[in-house]
């Protein structure tokens, strides 16, 4: 058994095979939690990735140097989380890792690349169209004006999770499509001169259409999350208007709430 403070590094499953778990047995912090966060922790940075086995509990335990029971509410943990899943003959296998994000006026790239999520992007469409009633609304154009129309589908670790789209007014800048695919919609904004400083944005969900699920490779009918946002910049002017659906699966947003004094 392992002491205080000691590292447990598993050698017999491949999935866990360059994971060194550090196990404070003199913690306050129960050890199910301890190696329920770690796990979470390599699945959401891709260690483990999607399909990975963890073995059975037993050898865990074993490997681990902890008691079965001790990682069986570990890995319960995680099930309830839709990390894992337990599979009769195979043993418990890496499902997902689950996109959480800060609610902040923020890049979704940016935010993905820190997290370790490895994000890329496939532009499906990047042409001028007359705006729409809300699309004029939103970025102070007259209706029927030229707009930019930016869509994209974005993944991590291969997978996708969002499909985003964009309006922005067409003198604002070059949008090359290459670059986009490299980079996030933020990140070139704020290289042409554009300073951020605020949003309104509207969350909110629905079911996913056929098309819609084809792309993000859900069922029809799966739950999304929708967004609405509009950014503005350092004088006040509205420079970008999405509307964007991610899977609900696969992403969540982090709030922090605070007592009003």
């Amino acid at each position: 058994m392992a002491k205080t403070g000691d590292r447990a590094r598993t050698t017999a499953a491949p999935a866990l095979s360059s994971l060194d778990f550090a196990l404070d047995r003199g913690s306050p912090v129960p050890l199910y939690h301890q190696l329920a966060q770690q796990l979470e922790a390599a699945i959401a940075h891709g260690v483990l990735a999607p399909g990975n086995l963890l073995g059975n509990e037993v050898d865990l335990s074993v490997r681990l140097g902890l008691s079965r029971p001790t990682v069986r509410q570990a890995i319960q943990s995680l099930v309830d989380k839709g990390l894992l899943v337990r599979r009769r003959g195979v043993g418990t296998q890496v499902v997902h890792s689950q996109v959480r994000r800060p609610l902040e006026l923020s890049s979704l790239y940016d935010d993905l690349e820190t997290a370790g999520q490895g994000p890329t992007t496939e532009v499906v469409r990047n042409e001028i169209v007359p705006a729409t009633c809300d699309v004029a609304a939103a970025l102070g154009v007259p209706e029927g004006g030229e707009v930019t129309v930016l869509d994209r589908l974005r993944r991590t670790h291969g997978r996708p999770v969002a499909l985003l789209r964009n309006y922005l007014p067409v003198p604002l800048l070059d949008l090359d499509s290459a670059r986009l695919e490299s980079t996030g919609l933020y990140r070139v904004m704020r290289s042409a001169g554009i300073t951020l400083h605020s949003a309104r944005q509207t969350v909110g969900a629905r079911a996913a259409t056929a098309r819609e699920a084809s792309r993000l490779d859900e069922e029809e009918g799966a739950a999304l999350l929708t967004i609405q946002r509009t950014a503005y910049d350092d004088t006040g002017r509205p420079v970008e208007y999405g509307t964007h659906i991610y899977r609900a699966s696969l992403y969540t947003f982090d709030f922090q709430l605070l007592v009003r004094p």
